[in-house]
Formats: structure tokens, sequence, C-alpha cells
């Protein structure tokens, strides 16, 4: 079983209110082979929302509250989800605070990208679960 951004199966979570629906990870989805999940909802937080990115070990809005403990608290729900569910694989969205893997937003808000993965992400990794995003399927 994999476990998926929400996103990435079409359903509309995302900070604006939209999905980034990705065809493979929706009929991944369709055959019962992927689990959605979105941590930044299962963190508490509403949709549509303001935009977060990581900055010095914090997850920080663009007006500038600090969600750290929603992403932390959501990472965590979403990596119960996977070890109920025995994910050994993940599908990642790119870039995001939550669940980016290899590049982030760099905490300016300005669309520039470095090196990091999100909170979700660096806690499916720290549990073994092979990460992949949805550029690499």
């Amino acid at each position: 079983m994999i476990i998926v951004s929400a996103c990435l199966a079409g359903i509309k979570c995302r900070y604006d209110g939209k999905s980034k629906p990705c065809q493979k990870v929706i009929e991944l989805v369709k055959q019962g082979k992927a689990i959605p999940v979105c941590p930044e909802q299962l963190g508490g937080l509403p949709t549509p929302r303001i935009p977060s990115e990581q900055k010095d070990k914090k997850v920080i809005t663009k007006d500038g509250k600090n969600v750290t403990k929603n992403f932390k608290q959501g990472a965590e729900t979403a990596l119960q989800i996977t070890k109920e569910n025995n994910c050994n694989k993940a599908i990642l969205k790119t870039k995001s605070a939550a669940c980016g893997y290899g590049k982030i937003y760099d905490g300016t808000f300005s669309g520039k990208l470095i090196n990091g993965n999100g909170v979700f992400a660096k806690l499916l990794e720290k549990n073994g679960i092979t990460i992949q995003t949805e550029n690499d399927i």
C-alpha cells in the first residue's frame, strides 16, 4: 500500500483550496493501492489557509503565524495512518512545507527553493518509508 498527498489524488485540500491532480496517483487510489492524506488538514488547519513555509526549523504562515505545532501534529497523524495500513512507500507533493521531498521553499515566500524535506516527509524518511514525488512516477 502507498500513502499519497491528498492534493495529488485530486482532493481540494491545498492552501488555496485547490488540488494538484496527478493522474497516476488518482489511478492508484481508484485501484485501492493508495491512501490519500493531507497532513496540514490532519493538523487542524483549514482549507483554504494562509500559505506556510519552513524557516529556521519552524513552519510560519505568510502573515507570520507559527503553525509548527499543526504541521507536526498532522505529520504524526498521517504517519499513524501510514503504519496502520502497512504502507511502505509514499508519493508526496513537491516543494510543500509538509510533503516536499528533496526541495522545499526557503521561508521567504519568494518562490526560491532550497534543499530540504517537509515535516511529513522527514517523519516518513525517519520511519523507513520510501519516498517519491509526483515528478518521479
